[in-house]
């Protein structure tokens, strides 16, 4: 069955409020007549791909249901896009047309405002200018993601309706020990992980789907969290499921450390988007936290494994959910099953697995283990291959440490480019942060040295995703100086103490 089924569906069964929002509380009668009104607007003019600038909540939901239902095409536009990037999306997708909130104002590359169903609560507008930049679409494409890239223009990967509810049912399938019965979207559905693993996958099972405002979560972008509002958030929907980046659950782990109390309701935690290291799962599970590791990518459709109440292993990413096949070849993790149609502007995906580009094994008991990037290895003077992610995950389990970038390509020591958890922290506090982190690690990981970052590595600055993923070479490049000078003076942390 379809999402969009669930709520068409002989509307008004189903007991209680399928939404809950700022707005109201929403039941399947009222969402399946706004849905057909828009499904109608869209067959009637000719409308087949379709741009949103949203914030989260109910309109959201009935757009993107709406074109599910329609056939059309939903391109989804992150609301950190420059402007510059939001132009090129609207422009190279071939969007007829633009959805914002009824009060947001006219969005960049947008004409006049048109007529829509829900015009007291969203407007459309048209596009401006030529369609000339168009890009071809794959057969059948349903959904238009766009990548952050490296670059300034993000890519959009093309998704069959097909893969992104297969996805969605394996993780049903996959909670079906717990079951939870209302899921909160805590993370912009604009993103993947949460579009299809929070909205569909709670359709699917038949969940209450809290949708609250990103203000209202607290978040206002990739390294902006604002955690007292996220505890109140927390507490007024009491939730039993929320997916978290690696950022959100460190700073829910910090906070239950320094006393806050948490909902007793959280039965289903899934964390991916970013590799979790070992200490912050323990410290997550030493405060009663029920999380779970996954691991996925945009061309799979998003998650592809994930860690489950009945099977899960620490420091694994979990065993493949059934839509998948993974293998791992020459140490690259390759998966096969749910996947990309292809790129916009007519890239197709290779035949056969997706090249991850990630590096893993996987266990006789079929627990599937990530441990780095193959393209972010670096090799020290001394001719030993460090992986940075699993500095960095040591490094984030921390209190101290907010964010880090880890690197020493042909040097003696290791440098990181460092975020705090705190502005108050002094540079002698980091130092010493870095000591005991250093205490774990063999001496060719450890951090020798280290550039505070002068401000949080944000998707805004062009320094993060939007699900929180730094960039690594845009940290890089930006910070460049400041690491050469750091090299032209001694060591600033100590590395000696720990066993290799």
């Amino acid at each position: 069955m379809r999402p969009m089924d669930v709520v068409l569906r002989e509307p008004g069964r189903r007991r209680g409020p399928r939404l809950i929002a700022e707005q109201g509380d929403l039941g399947d009668r009222e969402l399946a007549a706004r849905i057909e009104r828009i499904a109608e607007w869209l067959a009637r003019t000719c409308t087949r791909r379709v741009a949103s600038r949203l914030d989260n909540g109910p309109g959201w939901f009935v757009l993107d249901l709406a074109i599910r239902a329609a056939g059309a095409v939903h391109v989804p536009l992150p609301t950190f896009f420059s402007e510059a990037q939001l132009r090129y999306a609207v422009a190279s997708s071939g969007a007829q047309c633009i959805v914002t909130g009824a009060h947001d104002g006219r969005p960049p590359a947008a004409g006049a405002r048109i007529d829509f169903p829900e015009w007291e609560r969203l407007a459309c507008w048209r596009v401006a200018g030529e369609t000339d930049a168009a890009q071809p679409l794959p057969l059948r494409t349903a959904c238009v993601t766009y990548t952050s890239g490296t670059t300034g223009l993000p890519k959009g990967v093309c998704l069959d309706a097909e893969a992104l509810f297969d996805v969605a049912g394996s993780l049903v399938e996959a909670a079906s020990a717990v079951r939870p019965r209302r899921h909160l979207c805590l993370m912009p559905l604009s993103t993947l992980l949460e579009n299809v693993a929070g909205l569909y996958a709670a359709l699917l099972s038949d969940a209450q789907i809290a949708l609250p405002s990103l203000a209202e979560v607290g978040y206002s972008g990739a390294s902006g969290l604002d955690v007292p509002t996220l505890l109140r958030c927390l507490h007024r929907y009491r939730p039993e499921s929320v997916i978290l980046v690696p950022q959100f659950l460190l700073a829910l782990v910090a906070a239950a450390e320094q006393g806050a109390r948490l909902p007793a309701s959280l039965r289903y935690i899934a964390v991916g988007g970013g590799r979790i290291g070992p200490g912050l799962l323990a410290r997550a599970q030493a405060q009663g936290l029920p999380v779970f590791e996954g691991y996925g990518l945009t061309e799979c459709a998003s998650v592809v494994c994930l860690n489950r109440p009945e099977a899960s292993r620490d420091g694994s990413v979990g065993q493949v959910l059934p839509h998948a096949r993974v293998s791992v070849d020459d140490g690259e993790i390759r998966v096969d099953g749910a996947k990309a149609l292809g790129y916009l502007g007519g890239e197709t995906m290779p035949a056969g697995p997706v090249r991850t580009g990630d590096l893993g094994r996987i266990d006789a008991d079929g627990f599937v283990h990530v441990t780095g990037r193959s393209k972010h290895v670096f090799i020290t003077a001394f001719g030993r291959n460090v992986s940075p992610e699993w500095v960095e995950s040591e490094l984030l389990a921390h209190p101290a440490i907010g964010q880090a970038v880890v690197w020493g390509e042909g040097r003696a020591d290791n440098v990181a480019v460092l975020v705090p958890r705190r502005r108050d922290l002094d540079d002698a506090r980091i130092a010493r942060a870095l000591a005991e982190v250093n205490a774990g690690l063999p001496d060719y990981a450890r951090i020798a040295r280290f550039v505070r970052a002068d401000a949080p590595f944000s998707a805004a600055k062009g320094l993060s995703t939007a699900n929180g993923r730094i960039r690594r070479g845009a940290v890089l490049s930006r910070y460049q100086a400041e690491i050469d000078a750091c090299y032209r003076h001694p060591q600033t942390v100590p590395t000696t103490g720990a066993t290799a």
